[in-house]
């Protein structure tokens, strides 16, 4: 009797809590979405006035549309939830007040003009001058030590890419990884850093959609073709998960090994399948939010602050959207593919991790059944690499000479 009446008001208090944070929620998003609505009409104002054109937007289904009529069989690269998120302001019309038809082609590279909201550094405009062919990813090459096309025993180097997840960059892995290799590695490696379309140093292209196939192709003209690489390992971080999937999946008789810390991996199918995605990875929930970004003030990683401010709002966006809720669509395909060709899948995940639950490396497993999960106890979606970095660095090394 007494249990009871002691378990009576902690469970009072968490339903409290509970209720008093789905308020806090509800107030603050619809907030969000007030702001959102405004500063629509107020950058299609500006855009009109300063360029005499409008910016593409993604406000209302009538967009999307549109785009699908331009895109025709590209169509399946753009992400439901980019058009159709669940919006107040959206359902009653106030973002269609001041709309105009846009031009836009709806393709990577768009018209060469700077925006008035571009803020002019080279990165941001490295698209502007010469054809869409010109611009081509950063990325950062730590060549083997004493570095030729073979090691000292006459064996072929290694090639290793690295994948940054959702507004990081190529420092993600080379200001934190990289140097925790053993001597092995410095000697028969060649690690590659990749600044993904739209973030760090690479091109912010003002129209593309940032599609998967967008990243993939990007990866393509500016690392697999200039650096010939016959063979290649992938490891990748959260959104660029998603990324390296489709990578290995087309390149499948060239990838080694894939490792995949933290995917946002989603079992959802159906025509729902980006909507969902989007609710169970970016819903309107401050906690995980604020979790995440506690675990990233605890260190002293002045890199990752920096990265936060080297893309644009139109890389982020898209690339969130058609990256991490489209790529819904085409994970299970990939991983059907990937298992066939019994390339080798590691998936590294912290068991306190909000952003990507647990269950879903439960899901994914279910998919791929030969992937090797390594859950890594007290590590959320930060820490599973942060703070643990030589211990990370074993594991690829023993993943990658298990190949």
């Amino acid at each position: 009797m007494s249990l009871a009446v002691s378990s009576s008001p902690k469970k009072w208090m968490s339903n409290c809590v509970r209720v008093l944070n789905s308020f806090i929620c509800y107030l603050v998003f619809i907030i969000f979405d007030l702001l959102d609505a405004v500063l629509c009409i107020i950058y299609r104002y500006l855009d009109e006035r300063i360029e005499g054109v409008t910016s593409p937007c993604c406000c209302s289904k009538w967009e999307r549309q549109e785009k699908k009529i331009m895109m025709n069989d590209e169509d399946d690269d753009i992400s439901d939830s980019l058009y159709e998120r669940k919006s107040m302001f959206r359902k009653m019309g106030l973002l269609q007040f001041g709309r105009k038809r846009e031009d836009s082609n709806g393709k990577c590279g768009g018209r060469k003009v700077n925006c008035w909201s571009d803020c002019g550094c080279e990165s941001c405009l490295s698209w502007v001058n010469g054809s869409d062919d010109d611009y081509k990813l950063h990325f950062v090459v730590k060549e083997p030590l004493l570095a030729t096309s073979e090691n000292c025993r006459g064996d072929p180097y290694e090639n290793v890419i690295f994948l940054h997840g959702f507004m990081c960059s190529s420092s993600f892995w080379t200001e934190t990884v990289f140097p925790c290799f053993s001597e092995n590695v410095n000697h028969n490696y060649r690690l590659i850093a990749i600044d993904l379309l739209g973030f760090g140093k690479s091109p912010k292209p003002r129209d593309c959609l940032y599609t998967l196939k967008d990243h993939v192709e990007m990866i393509e003209k500016s690392v697999l073709q200039p650096l010939h690489l016959g063979t290649f390992h992938l490891v990748a971080h959260s959104m660029g998960s998603v990324i390296a999937l489709a990578l290995a999946a087309k390149y499948h008789n060239c990838v080694k090994s894939i490792t995949l810390v933290a995917p946002p991996y989603s079992s959802f199918e159906g025509n729902d399948a980006c909507l969902n995605a989007l609710e169970k990875f970016a819903g309107k929930k401050l906690w995980p939010m604020l979790s995440a970004g506690s675990s990233f003030m605890s260190w002293d990683l002045n890199f990752l602050i920096t990265d936060m401010t080297r893309h644009t709002h139109q890389s982020a966006w898209r690339s969130m959207h058609n990256v991490i809720c489209g790529g819904a669509k085409f994970m299970d395909s990939y991983l059907k593919i990937l298992t066939k060709s019994r390339v080798r899948i590691n998936v590294i995940q912290g068991d306190k991790d909000q952003v990507v639950p647990r269950e879903c490396i439960s899901k994914f497993k279910l998919k791929a059944p030969h992937a090797e999960i390594n859950i890594i106890p007290n590590a959320d979606h930060s820490t599973v690499l942060l703070g643990r970095e030589k211990k990370f660095a074993q594991n690829l090394e023993h993943t990658w000479a298990s190949c």
